[in-house]
């Protein structure tokens, strides 16, 4: 797989090492954590931020405090392609076992009319995770893809707001596309049933639902966007940062609600060069300027 350029990022309490853990031994295969270093004096403590990968696909975490909560807002769908593995069918139900470990069964592991096995689990830490058994017939899709639920406020803005990303990003493109058909409600008639596209040629999905839910969209999952230098940085922060009291250390939040974090990508190797000076100094920044982490790591 090619370097990613948007990575999902995991904000626990305290389980960040142990929930990445828990995950590279339930996903097995090409699983594994790759890093692991302490931010210290953060407004939250020392924090430990993590790397790992899920069959190939990166992800960061941190242990930064109770002020955000998963919900199924942002969860992650996980192919299980027949066509790329025998056994797709039996990993599929082990995989759901390791997961209903103390998770919480949001669409039970069964056959729907979209797939002949699927399940939506809430896992013990509240990350949520759609397996589905995959239809090897139809175009690839990577194994891991991000799934963003339009509801409450946003409900019926899917179309509006993967638009909107398709703009913004480069080696960009919509792939399915299917609306609400009439006498569906809630849901209305046009809006997106299920979607996907990709943004730096990695796959994301959106949909719609009209249906009651006590949740939306929050920085317990937001997107770090890997940034190769300061115009990189200023453009993307220019395009989603869209609520001025969100931003701080990179972070912003769009139009949507949607959180990312807008980052250099070489963020690990500033931060490590001269740690007790660089990290005060990103502390303090809203937008990230290169420079003066560069400035505060030589001084």
């Amino acid at each position: 797989m090619t370097r990613q350029k948007i990575v999902p990022h995991l904000w626990f309490n305290k389980e960040a090492q142990e929930a990445a853990e828990f995950y590279v031994e339930a996903f097995g295969l090409d699983s594994k954590m790759s890093d692991l270093t302490m931010l210290h004096d953060t407004p939250s403590g020392d924090a430990a931020v993590v790397s790992f990968q899920i069959w190939g696909y990166e992800f960061m975490a941190i242990s930064a405090g109770p002020l955000f909560k998963f919900n199924p807002s942002i969860s992650f769908m996980v192919n299980f392609d027949p066509a790329l593995d025998k056994d797709a069918r039996e990993h599929i139900d082990e995989v759901w076992d390791r997961l209903s470990q103390g998770g919480i069964p949001l669409m039970p592991l069964d056959a729907y009319p979209f797939s002949e096995r699927f399940g939506w689990i809430q896992d013990k830490y509240g990350v949520t995770w759609q397996l589905i058994y995959t239809n090897p017939e139809g175009e690839e899709r990577p194994l891991i893809i991000p799934s963003f639920l339009f509801v409450g406020d946003v409900c019926g803005r899917a179309e509006e707001a993967t638009d909107y990303y398709l703009s913004v990003f480069k080696n960009s493109r919509r792939g399915a596309l299917q609306r609400y058909p009439a006498g569906v409600e809630p849901d209305q008639e046009g809006t997106i049933m299920f979607t996907d596209f990709q943004l730096e040629g990695q796959w994301f999905v959106a949909m719609d639902s009209a249906h009651e839910h006590n949740f939306a969209f929050n920085e317990a999952i937001s997107l770090m966007v890997k940034c190769e230098d300061q115009t990189e940085i200023d453009y993307y922060w220019d395009k989603l940062s869209a609520v001025p009291e969100a931003e701080q250390c990179g972070w912003v939040k769009d139009q949507f609600g949607v959180s990312w974090q807008i980052v250099p990508a070489n963020m690990g190797e500033l931060l490590a060069k001269n740690p007790e000076k660089v990290t005060p100094v990103m502390l303090e920044m809203k937008k990230i300027v290169i420079s003066d982490l560069v400035k505060a790591g030589e001084s």
